[in-house]
């Protein structure tokens, strides 16, 4: 791998990215019941300083990742401006010379208090994805609710794509938040004006 120099915390971050969609109406056009929903997406392409190998331990990548969560947590709270924060999501892009694994790394509680935090925090586990590709390869997010994962009318996910990233030796980290649940959601369950907020289910 290239010995690209540190720019952030022992890390090298080559871009962010930013992404933001609003929905007025379903697909049949039914306007938005309340709200319009909006979505956002922090991601950022990152050196990966495991590429092409197997390592035992992920333990300095964690730490590193306590002041990328923070980073994340600014960016959001910046283009939110003030706009509370319903659902939340994560997941890793790894190059073809990365592991799955190696993205995962950048995802663990380390990286996701400080994101928590940011959104008022959160009592349910933040739900992730990942796969393995090049530039452009599209990654879905999964969101839930924040508070209480039985909520079914948060059930969503949002799809980006970056056009230059991830390089072989990259991986690009995204976090996904939203306003609310699906529009004219009516498939029962828990509802948002329900929640307990106890156990991170209900």
């Amino acid at each position: 791998m290239p010995n690209r120099p540190a720019n952030f915390h022992g890390l090298h971050i080559r871009k962010w990215y930013a992404f933001e969609e609003e929905t007025l109406a379903l697909e049949t056009g039914r306007l938005a019941d309340g709200e319009p929903l909006l979505k956002l997406v922090i991601a950022a392409a990152i050196d990966n300083p495991h590429a092409g190998a197997f390592v035992e331990s992920f333990e300095e990548v964690i730490a590193q990742s306590a002041y990328l969560g923070e980073a994340f947590a600014q960016r959001l709270q910046a283009r939110l401006d003030g706009r509370a924060v319903q659902s939340y999501g994560k997941a890793a892009l790894v190059g073809v010379n990365c592991e799955y694994e190696h993205g995962n790394a950048f995802l663990t509680t380390t990286f996701a208090e400080p994101v928590r935090a940011a959104v008022g925090g959160g009592m349910s586990w933040v739900p992730s994805s990942g796969k393995r590709g090049g530039p452009g390869t599209a990654i879905d997010i999964p969101l839930a609710h924040k508070d209480a994962l039985y909520v079914r009318s948060h059930y969503d996910t949002v799809s980006v794509t970056f056009t230059d990233s991830p390089g072989p030796d990259e991986v690009v980290i995204a976090v996904a938040v939203a306003t609310r649940g699906r529009l004219h959601a009516r498939l029962g369950g828990l509802r948002h004006a329900e929640i307990v907020g106890q156990d991170g289910l209900h």
